[in-house]
């Protein structure tokens, strides 16, 4: 008979840890300063001023207004990257900070980086796409490639801090920053590496991104109201609302984190990937991937869905996706989805897109380290077709041994996370 993959986890004795959460989001620049605002029910979301959204349909975005990226990076290299790339070299500094490792410690064979992308350099595309029909195609930088491509954050990252193990990147939508923990979970568990830097970082509040979301009648148009257009599970819910930023998590292998007394935040203890095949955008209307990866989650990390106390939803505030994340809830957990807080963390930070799983990841990390559920804002109007417990409005101090994250992305991807309170 042959394992699952929980059965393989467990079989390799390794164990894998986070110790490291670096965030950068709409609540602003640094882990500390997202959980305070998390805790305080804060909206990060205003109106767009990185350009003249007065012609768009929605006017509102998530930006990360104290970024500096002086703060991280050289002024010269800092022209040789897309605000993707310079948001996840921010988290991954902020990453390796907290984990109050030293940087001879990172450097090596054993550490490796795995950080991914929904859309990448959009912002550097549409700069050079406006350079090429100005000036011509000798003005095109030299640099516009390795500014815009997806697996440049991770080479980045990897070359910040002479990390030589696997180096990787991913593009799977809104999943993405959930695919590269899961995978670099994975990759710990199998004796690849024993630290990887893994996450999402996005930056897509530009025109073009803006307006491609705009046409697809998938934003919120609540204008007037910016810090109440994400209100996800509402029954007054209109759309989602961009974000951008980055989630960068330092995960260990156990023993490696003990011999150099790390702190730890929670213990990865499984994860699931599945797929709707069902349509480019939506997702499937009975919610059957949604609650497939949530199974094949539970399954690895062999435990009963009545263990559960907490989940990170998507929670996009779309109308479709969250009565399906609800009803995919209920269809795993039965009778127990009713005793487990439901809260959408986007209801303060917008939708980070490639980025929102690193972010959800580290936030549900922290809600296990400190025992407190953190809320869904702007829940005002029930929906009858989502009817559990959203922790509304105000966080709530609980006892949570497992909590799951999860994220589902265009093209019917979805990925989940199941960390759990440390237990040596």
């Amino acid at each position: 008979m042959s394992l699952n993959p929980g059965d393989k986890n467990r079989a390799t004795k390794r164990r894998v840890v986070i110790t490291g959460i670096g965030l950068v989001s709409p609540l602003g620049v640094g882990t500390q300063k997202n959980w305070e605002a998390l805790l305080a029910g804060k909206s990060g979301i205003g109106l767009i001023s990185r350009f003249d959204a007065s012609r768009f349909s929605t006017k509102i975005a998530g930006e990360v207004r104290d970024f500096r990226s002086l703060d991280f990076i050289d002024r010269k290299e800092a022209k040789k990257m897309d605000l993707f790339i310079q948001y996840a070299l921010a988290a991954a500094q902020l990453a390796v900070e907290d984990a109050a490792i030293s940087p001879a410690a990172l450097e090596g064979d054993r550490t490796g980086v795995y950080v991914g992308s929904g859309i990448g350099g959009i912002g550097a595309i549409e700069e050079s796409h406006k350079v090429l029909l100005e000036k011509g195609p000798d003005r095109v930088s030299p640099f516009f490639l390795v500014s815009t491509i997806i697996n440049e954050a991770s080479g980045q990252i990897s070359i910040r801090f002479k990390a030589r193990g696997p180096n990787m990147a991913t593009a799977t939508a809104c999943a993405t920053g959930t695919h590269a923990i899961g995978d670099s979970f994975r990759m710990i568990l199998r004796d690849e590496a024993d630290l990887m830097i893994a996450g999402g970082a996005e930056a897509p509040i530009t025109p073009l991104g803006v307006a491609g979301f705009c046409t697809m009648k998938a934003l919120s148009e609540r204008n007037s109201e910016p810090q109440k257009a994400s209100r996800p599970f509402d029954a007054e819910r209109d759309g989602f609302v961009m974000g951008e930023g980055s989630g960068i998590l330092l995960i260990e292998e156990l023993g490696h984190a003990l011999r150099r007394g790390a702190k730890i935040y929670a213990e990865v203890v499984g994860y699931g990937m599945t797929g709707d095949a069902y349509h480019i955008a939506a997702p499937a209307l009975d919610g059957a991937g949604a609650a497939r990866v949530m199974q094949v989650t539970l399954h690895d990390a062999a435990i009963d869905p009545s263990d559960v106390q907490y989940i990170n939803a998507h929670g996009t505030s779309t109308p479709f996706n969250d009565k399906i994340e609800t009803a995919a809830i209920k269809r795993v957990f039965g009778d127990h989805a009713r005793k487990i807080g439901v809260s959408s963390t986007k209801s303060m930070t917008g939708h980070l897109l490639g980025a929102t799983g690193g972010v959800e990841a580290g936030i549900t990390a922290l809600c296990i380290k400190n025992q407190v559920m953190t809320p869904t804002i702007n829940y005002e109007h029930p929906d009858p077709e989502c009817d559990l417990d959203y922790v509304p409005n105000t966080a709530r101090p609980a006892d949570i041994v497992y909590g799951l994250s999860n994220s589902f992305g265009f093209g019917g991807t979805n990925g989940a996370l199941l960390l759990k309170k440390f237990e040596e």
